[in-house]
């Protein structure tokens, strides 16, 4: 078990790469197992939930070989089961994605409950199992969620979703798309990633029409073949990043994005008066002022991002005035806030809402992430914080975030990772 260890107080300079969209390769990774031949996935971001899912498809029969670090090859032509590790499938709550590609290619799964973070809200998988009955599957739940299709061939189907579910929109495109007949999606979710995981369906061989908006048309083939496809930027990512900015003040060159995703988060810190400056695939985010406050409501896309609201919460805590949060998404995603309030942030939680009493400063202090956003959360805090903080549980942080250690003392963060065992004075941070 490790920590981190951040010295705060200190704006950030500098230029950061994003990378690859975590919540899109963990879709398109299960996805490869519709491929009937050797596909190419490019970008990948090297986080705990990629390794876990790759070795789920190493343990159904995969073969995977990573050509360089972020580029990897997956050949699902000698799958020789259905059934998913239980020790492996409950570590994410990605997993639920293995159910639909592996019904769409096999007609049968048997997978355990997801896994994953766990943010104080009921995350029910209804919508998926809706739409996988409408296909012709008969599920049955408990530790396990079995799955088998009526004549083990999928069946189009019209799937109205009785919410805006990102994880069964994605889950019943992967189950339709070697369906036999047309499967249309009602309601669905419109995320990039969505968008993302129809485009790599698509160029393997799939026909996928209208992901991006809330009506998707997925034509059944009878095949998908192999190719190479590259993942998109990841949205939170940046946004994180650009969150620390706005906390910590300073400068940073956010390079390898693509700014139309960015829209909804560069609009809120520009409310709370934060530069941000567009330039082809990159944006320029600097704060040297105060910060002003503004109010948050998450949403679907193109609405603020439910993954970037603990983020923006901490940044409202350093914020001139009161700041009302409503999250939009989930029942309860405020569990992190008891941490804040450890480091001095003055926030009210009132079911969905939080209200934000700006501080002019954070204190330093021994916090933990309760869940992978939370926990960049309590960075961005630490970051800005005066004096030293340590955060736990900093493996829900490494599903996440690439590398993220050595990108944030590139801008000139004072962090370090060292066991929970050991003790590092002050002078040696940084």
């Amino acid at each position: 078990m490790t920590k981190y260890i951040v010295r705060g107080g200190q704006p950030l300079f500098g230029e950061v790469h994003i990378s690859g969209a975590k919540n899109a390769a963990v879709a398109i990774i299960p996805a490869a197992l519709l491929v009937d031949g050797v596909c190419r996935i490019e970008n990948i971001p090297q986080i705990s939930d990629v390794t876990a899912l790759l070795k789920i498809l190493e343990q159904l029969g995969a073969s995977v070989r990573f050509l360089n670090r972020t580029d990897v090859e997956i050949d699902c032509r000698h799958i020789r089961t259905t059934q998913v590790s239980q020790e492996l499938a409950h570590r994410i709550r990605a997993s639920y994605y293995l159910i639909g590609a592996l019904l769409g290619r096999f007609g049968a799964a048997e997978v355990s409950m997801p896994g994953g973070c766990n943010f104080g809200g009921v995350r029910p998988i209804d919508q998926h199992v809706k739409g996988f009955a409408a296909m012709g599957a008969e599920v049955r739940e408990g530790d396990f969620i079995c799955a088998r299709a009526a004549n083990g061939r999928m069946k189009g189907a019209n799937v109205y979703l009785d919410v805006v579910s990102v994880g069964a929109t994605m889950n019943i495109m992967m189950a339709a798309a070697l369906a036999e007949g047309t499967t249309t999606i009602e309601n669905a979710a419109k995320e990039p990633h969505i968008v993302d995981l129809a485009n790599f369906l698509n160029s393997m061989g799939a026909d996928i029409k209208g992901a991006g908006t809330d009506t998707i048309r997925v034509f059944g083939v009878d095949r998908l073949h192999g190719g190479t496809y590259a993942i998109i930027p990841d949205q939170i990512e940046a946004g994180t990043y650009m969150a620390a900015v706005a906390a910590t003040g300073g400068q940073v060159l956010v390079r390898g994005i693509i700014p139309k995703h960015m829209d909804c988060i560069t609009a809120k810190l520009q409310e709370m008066g934060v530069e941000v400056e567009e330039q082809d695939d990159t944006l320029l985010v600097r704060r040297a002022g105060k910060l002003m406050r503004t109010n948050v409501k998450t949403l679907p896309y193109p609405g603020f991002p439910t993954d970037m609201q603990p983020q923006i919460t901490t940044v409202l805590s350093l914020a001139e005035g009161t700041s009302i949060v409503t999250e939009g998404v989930w029942d309860n995603r405020y569990r992190y806030v008891g941490e804040l309030t450890r480091m001095g942030a003055q926030i009210r939680v009132d079911g969905r809402t939080a209200v934000v009493e700006g501080v002019k400063t954070l204190h330093g202090a021994a916090v933990q992430a309760y869940d992978l956003r939370a926990g960049a959360a309590m960075l961005i805090a630490a970051l800005a914080a005066d004096g030293v903080s340590e955060i736990s549980n900093v493996q829900y942080i490494e599903r996440g975030y690439e590398d993220i250690i050595a990108k944030l003392r590139g801008i000139g963060a004072a962090i370090e990772c060292v066991s929970c065992d050991d003790s590092i004075p002050v002078k040696q941070i940084g």
